[in-house]
């Protein structure tokens, strides 16, 4: 339990520095291999993984993040809404972020 909770806290921390970083390529591909290693997805995951999509201009990669965590029952939250949201406005995908504020606002 101890090992994988400080494996989950490595790749979060480490897909943190590459979306601060502007590095949202590196970001996920760290995201795909914790998923494919099966260490626990949390919502700081999520969020840090839509961050990155959402500086790099990936909006249909943040919605894949999102399917993704969806499937692994992580629970989204006001910021993981926001970034999806936002990452499909600059992209000029209006519906689609409406979708978010709608999911948000339940």
């Amino acid at each position: 339990q101890s090992r994988v909770n400080s494996e989950r806290i490595t790749f979060n921390a480490a897909i943190s520095a590459c979306e601060k970083g502007g590095a949202w390529n590196n970001a996920l591909q760290l995201f795909i291999l914790m998923a494919q290693t099966e260490v626990e997805l949390d919502t700081i995951t999520l969020n840090a993984a839509t961050r990155a999509c959402e500086k790099g201009s990936e909006w249909e990669k943040a919605l894949i993040v999102f399917s993704v965590m969806e499937q692994s029952m992580v629970e989204a939250n006001t910021i993981t809404f926001n970034t999806c949201a936002n990452a499909c406005e600059k992209a000029g995908q209006h519906r689609t972020a409406m979708e978010f504020f709608k999911l948000m606002i339940g």
